[in-house]
């Protein structure tokens, strides 16, 4: 556990409308604290870490296509054969 600075803590107690955010200077990631009561909220109810299924893959491979201009291409509908 990392426990804030004074510093830290009064940016994290002032920025209510916007999330302060932290910068791992190594990798430049960036970062948003919340609480663990906001975060075991999105980690129970609404977030899925889970892998894709094939059909969510496939689903977002046809929407990316129909987003790319390739919605008039039926002859690609179907599956290649196998040999």
């Amino acid at each position: 556990m990392i426990e804030l600075t004074e510093q830290q803590m009064e940016a994290v107690e002032t920025d209510t409308l916007t999330p302060s955010r932290i910068i791992n200077p190594r990798t430049n990631e960036t970062f948003v604290p919340l609480p663990i009561d906001e975060y075991e909220r999105l980690k129970e109810s609404e977030y899925d870490d889970s892998p894709w299924t094939r059909e969510e893959l496939e689903t977002l491979a046809w929407e990316a296509g129909k987003l790319a201009g390739w919605e008039d291409m039926d002859e690609y509908d179907a599956m290649p054969e196998q040999p």
